[in-house]
């Protein structure tokens, strides 16, 4: 049950409303973006919200059960905030969304809940995206629980790991880019570094603060290759700091980094070959 003032309770009751739908999104690097269908900025509780056409709702499904809220929002990428290299960037992965009606010739009156929640999946094409709208229930529907596999469950140096980040820390400039996958670095060339897997943060530049997972290393040629490309291209003179990886495999775990004692995993559990050869 969604409660609202009386004075907004009454006003839905007539046949002619003023209500206008508005929006709030919290970005994952902090930013607010406030927006209104109104065909006018409108202060609501203090707050601004900008008045736009570049944006479309789909319709609102609600359940009693635990099934996911579903809506999307659509919109163009001329939109403020919404440019192809914020999506590129991340910066709307899971940021909070609030959804609500208010009354635009009382907007002192309250809101209109809708809905509250995480954006999921962002698509975009063609100069337009699609933002998939998560609510609260979402979080019921998923599986929590320790997994039984061979490898580690923990990542890298965090607590279950137990070893100090900080003591594998590798800082560098770029010194040359060949694409927004391609980083070659200025001084670091240890052939026996176990950068594959392991992450690269830009620390400068376009890219700074961006977290972005390595594909392979190459001493010889100080060569970088990334998973996946970089929002922005970075620019010679950026700086770095890469933290190596690991395969999850016990051998790694303690040959390597000597933490078999914190390793997660069940290295001798029976594979579902095993299993199913009927020799376990």
């Amino acid at each position: 049950m969604k409660l609202i003032s009386v004075g907004l309770k009454n006003h839905i009751k007539h046949e002619v409303t003023s209500l206008c739908s508005c929006w709030k999104i919290t970005r994952s690097d902090g930013v607010m973006l406030r927006f209104t269908d109104l065909d006018r900025d409108l202060s609501v509780a203090g707050e601004t919200y900008k008045s736009t056409d570049s944006y479309d709702r789909g319709i609102l499904k609600s359940s009693n059960n635990i099934d996911t809220d579903e809506m999307k929002i659509t919109g163009v990428l001329s939109l403020d905030g919404f440019g192809e290299g914020d999506l590129r960037a991340g910066v709307y992965d899971h940021a909070e969304l609030i959804f609500f009606l208010v009354n635009w010739m009382d907007p002192g009156a309250g809101v209109i809940p809708l809905r509250r929640g995480k954006i999921g999946e962002v698509t975009w094409k063609d100069g337009a995206f699609t933002a998939e709208f998560r609510g609260l229930s979402d979080a019921l529907r998923r599986e929590v629980g320790d997994l039984y596999t061979p490898e580690c469950r923990a990542r890298f140096c965090d607590p279950d790991c137990g070893l100090n980040k900080a003591e594998f820390e590798i800082t560098d400039v770029i010194a040359a880019v060949s694409n927004p996958q391609i980083i070659i670095l200025t001084s670091f060339a240890d052939g026996s570094a176990r950068l594959d897997s392991g992450l690269v943060v830009f620390t400068s530049g376009a890219n700074a603060g961006r977290a972005v997972e390595i594909e392979s290393w190459d001493a010889g040629s100080r060569e970088i290759r990334l998973f996946l490309p970089l929002p922005h291209l970075p620019a010679v003179g950026d700086t770095v700091t890469i933290y190596p990886g690991c395969d999850k495999r016990f051998q790694t775990c303690r040959d390597v980094y000597e933490n078999q004692i914190n390793f997660r995993g069940f290295p001798h559990i029976p594979g579902t070959d095993n299993l199913l050869s009927g020799t376990v």
